[in-house]
């Protein structure tokens, strides 16, 4: 076992009381258990004296095997570059279990979605209530068990409702908004409760988009689950299968060769560019500056030109596989791109200070939507909207992958915590996006892009990559056919869509267009 992560191993067991000999460490994660009902009390522990953060929670149907659920709270030790996992079992014919969510609030969605997927009931929980899965869908039919075949069209349920958060008082009403909104966007519904234009409170639905996708993922042959994964979010198709890709990599045993783990850095970057771009310009648009958002637009458009060219797909489909990836690059392409990359700098430069020397547009982000950074951390806040209110984390620096531990490079960090904030750190984070790619195709090694993977062992790894909105976490599991048992997928969204709802309150309601594009959230990457 290497220094870090004997030093981790050691420092979490003596924190939870724990014996090292009870460990197993594999796949770059440290894998403990607990008694069920000593988890909320050894999680909260982990979070509070351990500074762990919570990353995830997920859910197994092990009743075929031994008679019960698993229950496992994935935490990232940042500062080791490790993930520490604490593993409990839920017995299957009573599965119940005290919530972690009191002691540890990232847990909160976690839970919900682990009760209406898989029948789990996290006693104590302050908010239990359906996540995703509205009020039509049958009650006691829980999709992610085992026993709940895929292809199944439930019949529609009646006389269920969701109970919205009520909020009273002389000159209280509420303001309903969607799903269905007026604009090619998709479908989430909020309510906002107001006295008068301020904001006191806000409740976000979603789900309309949920597909099933950790469902369709069971069975599946695991070289052919990357399209899938790649699906869980269009503007994040090249991360999503990124992370795929590493978690099935860590199972084998089997590293991408140098020449893909750089141009994968290459392609990571080039999919942050285009989409900060188009998350600058819809600030633009939210506060009528249509010369700023025009122009951040066309640079967005010029990019995806650029993806097209270099891999065939503007949005980058297609092009990351387990061991390696799919479309390599000549070094006509390699020189191109980085043609393109100044002149690229060039024309976001002069943009970037007319949108910094325009009033009308930072008047209006400063100040709105301030999100506390207690808050962010608390909640599990992931990607730039964390770093803007100085939550510092990023995985290509704390859990290092593809060739970023290789270079150089910053990570922008303010601490307003505003719209305006969100937005300067993206703007950074263009800059050092370019440099990244600049120095991966320096570095460009020679050789083979693709590694043979072949047919995977039984058991379970975790992969990650750091999209353009934040933290992608998969953990997948594989069983005795070498076909996928389980695919659990935590894409920022999920972790970031709690936060707005913080971030808006005491704004005023014509503000919450501005403040929601300042976060531009994923609806289908929160649904999966």
């Amino acid at each position: 076992m290497a220094e870090p992560a004997l030093a981790a191993l050691d420092q979490v067991a003596s924190l939870l009381g724990l014996s090292e000999k009870s460990a197993i460490t594999a796949h770059g994660q440290i894998r403990l258990s607990v008694p069920l009902q000593e988890l909320p009390q050894k999680a909260q522990r982990l979070a509070r004296d351990g500074g762990a953060r919570l990353a995830s929670v997920i859910a197994t149907d092990e009743r075929r095997k031994n008679g019960v659920f698993g229950l496992r709270c994935v935490f990232s030790l940042d500062r080791f570059g490790l993930f520490v996992t604490l593993e409990a079992e839920v017995p299957g014919a009573e599965p119940g279990y005290p919530s972690i969510t009191p002691g540890v609030p990232a847990a909160h969605a976690f839970e919900r979605e682990n009760w209406e997927f898989f029948g789990l009931v996290p006693a104590g929980h302050p908010d239990f209530k359906n996540l995703l899965l509205h009020e039509d869908w049958p009650r006691g039919l829980y999709p992610l068990r085992k026993d709940s075949s895929q292809g199944t069209r439930p019949p529609r349920a009646s006389g269920q409702s969701f109970h919205f958060q009520r909020v009273e008082g002389a000159g209280v009403f509420e303001i309903p908004v969607g799903p269905v909104h007026a604009g090619i966007i998709e479908p989430g519904h909020f309510r906002f409760s107001v006295a008068g234009e301020p904001i006191i409170n806000l409740e976000i639905r979603l789900g309309y988009v949920h597909r099933g996708i950790e469902k369709l993922a069971e069975g599946m042959d695991p070289a052919a689950a990357a399209g899938l994964a790649e699906r869980v979010c269009g503007d994040a198709a090249f991360a999503h299968a990124l992370a795929y890709c590493q978690a099935v990599e860590s199972l084998a045993g089997a590293a991408a060769p140098p020449r893909a783990q750089a141009l994968r850095t290459v392609f990571a970057e080039m999919e942050r560019l285009y989409n900060h771009l188009g998350d600058i310009a819809g600030i633009a648009t939210d506060v009528g500056f249509a010369f700023g958002a025009a122009h951040m637009a066309l640079l967005r458009e010029k990019v995806l030109q650029q993806n097209r060219a270099l891999a065939g797909h503007r949005l980058l489909k297609g092009v990351a596989a387990p061991g390696g990836i799919l479309k390599d690059i000549t070094a006509g392409q390699s020189s191109d791109l980085s043609s393109f990359l100044r002149r690229l700098s060039e024309e976001y430069a002069a943009v970037e200070r007319i949108y910094l020397g325009t009033d009308s547009l930072m008047d209006r982000a400063e100040g709105a939507g301030v999100l506390p950074r207690q808050t962010a951390a608390d909640l599990g806040g992931v990607g730039p909207a964390a770093r803007a209110c100085g939550v510092d984390l990023d995985l290509r620096r704390d859990h290092p992958y593809g060739m970023y531990g290789e270079l150089d490079f910053q990570v922008p960090l303010r601490q307003e915590g505003d719209v305006a904030a969100r937005m300067l750190v993206k703007m950074a984070e263009f800059s050092q996006s370019v440099s990244i790619i600049e120095q991966a195709l320096e570095r460009l090694p020679q050789g083979p892009v693709m590694t043979p993977v072949g047919r995977l062992p039984a058991g379970a790894a975790l992969g990650w990559a750091e999209s353009s909105r934040g933290e992608i976490l998969d953990w997948l599991e594989i069983g005795r056919e070498g076909r996928i048992e389980r695919l659990k997928i935590k894409s920022p969204s999920f972790s970031n869509w709690p936060l707005l709802a913080w971030a808006v309150r005491d704004n005023i309601v014509p503000d919450f267009p501005l403040i929601n594009k300042s976060f531009n959230l994923s609806y289908s990457g929160n649904d999966r």
